[in-house]
């Protein structure tokens, strides 16, 4: 084991995830008001890693509870998570239709809305949704002094509710563009996602002197291989198979979260609510058709 001096937490083992902004195109906030002053730094992507499933998602299916989109649209949104959830893999127009479906359900709402929103629906169904394994390492983190960044494709302001709920120093995270408190439906840059979280994760490294090379990065997905790639100290969590085959080519740490029931029980509700899904998806499309004719 490697001690806390060395950059690295102790523990490697077991069942082992006052705003200011980046230049543009990156988002960021910081979760304290006086980050700790070193060089170190872990990153920590959400989906699957932090969180079971995707935080957006989440944070829809809340913002649909409470009026501010239609029944379509979270359905749509349902069938990208459960097809995430049994492929454990992202798919490029899924990514695509995400990105559409999260400006155009914020479009036109007001930014202090959707915040009291996010505050209620962590509570409700992100909170209980965390990895504690994860949870942890983050704390090994914050106890050894380093800073610590959650870094995803999901809204800045969900990721920055969820570091400053969890203690971390702040959040990367998809920015979307707001004018008089309202926002427009347009992007401010890219969504945070594969090549682009690397690049956030730099400038940011660059803004704050980060050594990357005595830093961590922690993740579930393939996609996220730039953002392992740029630290000296890589970790998987709760991988999809390509991300396996690559941490034990490299000798990375894998830590799994899933023990083998809860990960049949998890596939096996996955396949079952799929199942569901197609058919509220067809319902709907027939209801749609309807209505056409």
């Amino acid at each position: 084991m490697h001690s806390a001096g060395d950059g690295r937490p102790d523990d490697v083992s077991g069942p082992l995830e006052a705003p200011e902004a980046l230049p543009d195109g990156h988002g960021a906030a910081a979760a304290v008001a006086h980050p700790p002053a070193v060089n170190v730094a872990a990153f920590f992507d959400v989906a699957n890693t932090m969180v079971r499933g995707a935080s957006a998602f989440l944070l829809a299916k809340g913002l649909h509870a409470r009026g501010f989109f239609d029944t379509v649209m979270i359905v749509r949104g349902m069938w990208w998570h459960a097809w995430y959830r049994i492929a454990g893999k992202e798919r490029a127009n899924h990514m695509e239709g995400a990105r559409e479906g999260m400006l155009s359900m914020i479009r036109g709402a007001r930014v202090d809305e959707i915040a009291d929103a996010a505050d209620e629906i962590y509570d409700e169904l992100i909170s209980q949704r965390l990895w504690p394994g994860t949870v942890a390492l983050a704390a090994e983190h914050i106890a050894a002094g380093h800073q610590v960044w959650l870094v995803t494709a999901a809204p800045v302001e969900v990721a920055t509710l969820m570091a400053q709920r969890l203690g971390l120093t702040g959040a990367l995270g998809t920015r979307a563009e707001h004018i008089d408190g309202a926002y427009t439906g347009r992007l401010l840059g890219d969504m945070l996602h594969g090549p682009a979280k690397a690049e956030a994760i730099a400038a940011l490294a660059a803004e704050r002197h980060l050594d990357l090379t005595a830093s961590h990065a922690y993740s579930d997905s393939s996609n996220d291989l730039p953002m392992l790639d740029l630290v000296g100290h890589p970790n998987v969590v709760n991988p999809d198979r390509k991300l396996r085959r690559r941490a034990r080519s490299t000798s990375w740490p894998i830590r799994e979260f899933r023990t083998g029931r809860r990960a049949a029980l998890l596939g096996a509700s996955s396949v079952l609510g799929a199942g569901a899904l197609l058919g509220t998806l067809s319902a709907v499309a027939t209801v749609l058709r309807r209505r056409r004719a």
